[in-house]
């Protein structure tokens, strides 16, 4: 009897996140249909009635979205911005937490202390100040400019989370490599990096969804040549309106590359919650 309402209960389980699941993808599901149909389909009804009739689908919109020079170099620009700036972030994340953790070194308290207080600082009190700061500088307006702002407001909370996480290795492991001959950098790269990897890409996950749907900095410190495909897609929704064979394929195209980013790194996202939640 146990094993029945263990079994009952897990497949209730199952079926309510198969419904969550479902529901959650239904808005991907119905923007994926629109854009793949006409503006004069679309007008006559909503996406679902395409699903009665398949023949109103065609990769037509794609092939004009290809044709868009606006669209394709928003696109490019979105990825020049993100994977800088994911990068930059984690690598230089995962050096400062390693020195934060395991390095004596001067000041290092206080410089942590220094870095936690960075996390309550809202990205708004800083668009001014680093606005005028980039004019000066000459990287207003440039790709850049706006990959140095979200490297520079990212690190704070990756430096946080890396130092934290790495601080829970057993020091007996590194005193033992130390003990073997073993250089820090050599130490960093072969024994604390691999041991670490979930939470960094877990970092790297939650970074890259950060800057590639980001707006508001992108539609400051970026003009009409670097701005990614959130401030285009904007831009064509002010300028034309109704464009919608242009807006529902570049709304899925910049909607699923972080669906695709997410799924590849599942594994190790999981991986990290679950390790952060056992420590």
């Amino acid at each position: 009897m146990n094993a029945l309402r263990r079994g009952l209960g897990n497949s209730l389980v199952q079926a309510f996140l198969v419904v969550v699941g479902l529901v959650w993808l239904t808005p991907l599901a119905g923007l994926f249909v629109s854009s793949l149909r006409s503006a004069q389909d679309t007008a006559k009804g909503g996406w679902w009635t395409a699903l009665k009739s398949p023949g109103q689908l065609s990769f037509d919109n794609y092939s004009a979205l290809l044709g868009n020079s606006g669209m394709t170099r928003a696109f490019w620009n979105t990825v020049l911005i993100s994977v800088p700036a994911t990068f930059l972030v984690v690598v230089l994340a995962a050096l400062a937490g390693y020195a934060f953790a395991w390095l004596d070194f001067p000041g290092r308290e206080p410089l942590f202390l220094l870095v936690v207080a960075l996390l309550v600082v809202p990205v708004q009190i800083g668009l001014l100040p680093v606005a005028k700061l980039f004019g000066q500088l000459g990287l207003f307006g440039t790709i850049p400019g706006v990959v140095l702002f979200h490297v520079s407001y990212g690190l704070p909370f990756a430096i946080f989370l890396l130092r934290n996480y790495f601080a829970e290795m057993p020091r007996e492991m590194l005193e033992a490599a130390r003990m073997d001959g073993g250089t820090e950098w050599r130490i960093f790269t072969r024994l604390v990096l691999p041991v670490g990897r979930p939470a960094i890409a877990s970092l790297a996950i939650f970074q890259f969804l950060w800057v590639w749907n980001d707006m508001l900095v992108a539609l400051l410190f970026a003009d009409s040549s670097s701005q990614p495909l959130t401030v285009e897609l904007q831009s064509q929704i002010r300028q034309f309106g109704s464009n919608i064979d242009v807006l529902a394929p570049g709304a899925f195209l910049s909607l699923v590359v972080p669906v695709v980013v997410f799924f590849a790194f599942q594994r190790h996202f999981v991986q990290g919650v679950m390790a952060g939640s056992v420590k």
